[in-house]
């Protein structure tokens, strides 16, 4: 399964969030998945060193934008580079070629990952996949939205959404789903 993971630019090597990327992204190789990420920085290049570490095919989902923006190229574990001219045909391509995906913490650009693809389940632009939060800020925060917004978002909706307090219950999570 082609399994995206999105998550921060920020963390470097040997901090806890980049090592724990770096731990998904192997155990997801070790289960046979191909990985795709940003292919940049962070926990993008932490999960990307882990499963190239571990044997497993990455997909560095680039574009022009971040590179003018960041003077950044793609990581070197990335093994497959699909660059874009745009950050929204980025994005797109990783919410639209997953066959799951995993949000590990991150920022405004994490978040807009996760209420894109969110959003585009929910209007059936594609079809229902897995999208597991990692960790308890994600529950927090989005939680906080949906309580705000209750009346304007349909129970099933918020069915798109699960959560997972690290990346061994996230993958339990996303092999139940994809065994389902």
């Amino acid at each position: 399964m082609n399994i995206t993971v999105f998550g921060s630019s920020a963390p470097l090597p040997g901090q806890p969030t980049y090592e724990e990327a770096r731990r998904l992204g192997e155990l997801l190789a070790r289960a046979g998945h191909t990985v795709l990420t940003g292919g940049y920085m962070g926990t993008m290049e932490a999960t990307s060193r882990g499963a190239a570490e571990a044997g497993g095919h990455v997909i560095g989902v680039t574009c022009q934008q971040i590179e003018d923006w960041r003077a950044a190229k793609h990581n070197p574990w990335v093994l497959e580079e699909r660059k874009f001219a745009t950050l929204q045909e980025r994005l797109y391509s990783l919410v639209e070629t997953c066959d799951a995906a995993l949000a590990l913490p991150g920022g405004i650009g994490t978040l807009d990952e996760i209420v894109t693809m969110w959003s585009q389940m929910q209007t059936q632009s594609i079809p229902v996949r897995p999208l597991i939060l990692i960790g308890a800020g994600w529950q927090r925060a989005i939680t906080a939205v949906l309580d705000a917004q209750a009346e304007h978002i349909r129970p099933a909706h918020r069915e798109l959404l699960s959560f997972a307090e690290d990346v061994d219950a996230a993958l339990l999570r996303l092999a139940a789903a994809l065994a389902a």
